[in-house]
């Protein structure tokens, strides 16, 4: 497809061997020679190297860009220091979920990252209710993570210095010759980094990692997989605009000082989200393991018993987790039938098929904290 966009490392991709497909309005690799089930299973054992390029960057600058951008989301970022990042969520009126990003504090600015499709409407919204506020969208910029057990080793022969990170530090590290914005986060449910790195020294820097026999490239198919199996919603998947983060289990991510105290609400959706003790009465994200070795994907409608007309939720992501080695889902019921081992049944190929609530995270997650 002629308008879709290459990242830095298109090139690299294709002489990798990888199959591209369009995602967000790119040409995406969703896996390499390996297989998605091998790149999965690799990044579980040692590293990973993902091309998250894709991602929206956005720098937010004013001495006044912490206080500001609390008014947009729930997170507290007033209270995020320096040489930290934070999750935090876009919310509208309804208390419902328009994007999840990373807020990191630089010291004298901001610098967010937000999902692909989202990119255009995160700045429009930005600009829109923040006029005071300087917004940059910087160029000539790639993003690449670095997720594994190994993947602190194989950073660190580059630079010993990320050894002493921890997660969620945001700092700037020389890599390769390249002045890279690094971050110890991801969205594999392991340790890892990811790295924004000036266009320029894009390549240079991912081939330095590949020459490391412990990273291998991974692809959009197992970067799905593996944060399915670490319970991390996917945004238009299970957190939409219609979800709020109470229901989506994401309640952590509205800060202490949002709740309570003088920096309390002041956010879209505040009444909504801060009054949410009628969880109970309202749609709940739980975790599921299908019996069988079948997978239930996406839209899979769920029943509370085998002969119910009318179903009482839907699953909104699912596949099979490699390392869980079973199939396994995330879909919205009512709280009433959210607790574990709670027995239901979704509908497949016109078969209503069981699957039981389960605990997430599926895989245990690997954060150094």
């Amino acid at each position: 497809m002629k308008d879709l966009r290459h990242t830095e490392f298109y090139d690299l991709h294709v002489a990798l061997g990888a199959k591209m497909v369009p995602f967000a309005g790119w040409d995406m690799p969703v896996q390499y020679p390996m297989g998605v089930m091998k790149e999965h299973l690799h990044t579980r054992a040692a590293a990973g190297l993902f091309d998250v390029s894709h991602m929206g960057q956005v720098i937010l600058r004013g001495p006044d860009a912490a206080q500001a951008l609390e008014t947009l989301v729930p997170a507290d970022i007033v209270g995020l220091a320096e040489g930290r990042q934070r999750y935090a969520l876009l919310t509208n009126e309804q208390g419902g979920i328009l994007d999840d990003l990373m807020v990191a504090n630089k010291g004298d600015h901001l610098l967010l990252v937000v999902n692909a499709a989202n990119a255009d409407a995160d700045v429009q919204h930005l600009a829109q209710n923040l006029p005071e506020i300087e917004i940059e969208t910087p160029t000539g910029r790639a993003l690449i993570a670095l997720q594994g057990p190994k993947a602190e080793a194989a950073l660190a022969a580059l630079n010993p210095a990320v050894s002493d990170m921890r997660f969620m530090d945001a700092i700037d590290l020389d890599l390769a010759g390249a002045t890279c914005w690094v971050s110890r986060s991801g969205y594999t449910g392991e340790d890892g980094f990811e790295i924004s790195v000036p266009g320029t020294m894009a390549l240079r820097l991912a081939r330095v990692l590949l020459e490391n026999p412990e990273v291998a490239p991974i692809g959009l198919g197992a970067r799905d997989s593996l944060r399915l199996e670490a319970g991390l919603p996917l945004h238009g998947a299970d957190i939409t605009p219609e979800t709020t983060p109470l229901q989506a289990g994401l309640g952590w991510s509205v800060g202490k000082a949002r709740r309570e105290g003088p920096r309390a609400g002041g956010f879209p959706g505040a009444d909504i989200i801060l009054g949410e003790g009628q969880i109970g009465r309202t749609p709940k994200l739980a975790g599921l393991r299908p019996e069988g070795r079948a997978p239930m994907r996406a839209g899979t409608q769920l029943f509370e018993t085998e002969g119910d007309a009318e179903p009482v939720g839907e699953i909104t992501s699912g596949g099979f987790g490699p390392s869980v080695g079973a199939p396994i889902a995330m879909g919205y019921l009512p709280a009433r039938l959210t607790r574990e081992g709670t027995k239901l049944y979704g509908e497949v190929r016109g078969k209503r098929l069981a699957v039981a609530v389960s605990r997430l995270p599926f895989h245990p997650r690997s954060y150094k904290r």
